[in-house]
């Protein structure tokens, strides 16, 4: 039982009393010391007690991969197989909301050692529409100040296609697609005129829709490349940005990547 210090009130002056060490309890009966300060001293004390083990124990926070570290790719990532100068990251189950819940099929590409993934904010990530997401979202986004920045952007199938299952080819030629899914290559809109170059590839029994757009007015940046393919439930688009300097100075690196995804 913790008791409190007190002094017994006395009609005799202090001065005349004999001193008492502080850290001995008053002999004062447990009844007739205040309730109220023992309940404060007792709840103090579980609050140290609370705080202190904290202090003392790890605390191990489960961090969603949409909170992604900031670091170098090439710190823990594998090297590319066909360029070692390249390391190569394949999305699985683990990366995003969209890949564990089965709307996404696991994609892969390239990227310089250099760069660094980024965080993409929840309302972007379609963690909170999943399993069935009405408008396109955001996978995974990369970067490097000097070079330019990638992400990969999928859109449920049904928004495009009422057809299940769909292949690329089913939703229509390369330019109506980009005409639905220009704003979010570009961050903010999309001009027909933007569009430079459209070509289609096949790799394996995969289609993939390429675009090479001049966007001056995008969010994204000055210079845009894209791959698109579809695959189960959605619309994959793989998106290349930078602006002129990053251009200038990064575009056959740039272009490699675009070349390299694959879903």
């Amino acid at each position: 039982m913790v008791t409190a210090s007190v002094t017994v009130p006395s009609p005799t002056p202090i001065r005349s009393l004999p001193s008492r060490p502080r850290h001995k309890s008053s002999s004062i009966p447990h009844h007739h010391q205040p309730h109220c300060s023992n309940q404060k001293h007792g709840t103090l004390t579980l609050r140290r007690e609370f705080l202190k083990g904290l202090a003392l124990s790890p605390l191990i926070l489960e961090v969603p991969h949409s909170q992604a570290r900031e670091i170098e790719v090439g710190s823990v990532l594998p090297p590319s197989p066909s360029d070692p100068s390249f390391v190569i990251f394949k999305a699985s189950a683990k990366d995003t909301p969209a890949l564990r819940a089965g709307n996404v099929q696991p994609y892969q590409f390239i990227l310089p050692p250099t760069w660094k993934q980024t965080r993409v904010a929840n309302i972007l990530s379609g963690n909170y529409c999943q399993p069935k997401c009405a408008e396109p979202w955001v996978e995974v986004k990369f970067e490097n100040e000097k070079q330019g920045k990638v992400q990969v952007v999928a859109s449920p199938l049904i928004r495009l296609t009422n057809k299940p299952n769909a292949l690329i080819e089913d939703i229509g030629e390369p330019e109506k697609l980009i005409a639905s899914l220009g704003p979010f290559v570009t961050g903010n809109t999309y001009d027909p005129d933007e569009l430079l170059e459209t070509s289609v590839e096949t790799i394996g029994d995969q289609t993939y829709y390429k675009y090479v757009l001049e966007t001056p007015f995008a969010l994204t940046g000055t210079h845009n490349l894209a791959k698109a393919t579809a695959k189960g439930n959605s619309v994959v688009l793989f998106v290349v940005s930078a602006n002129d300097k990053q251009w200038q100075s990064s575009q056959k690196t740039l272009k490699a990547m675009l070349d390299s995804f694959q879903v």
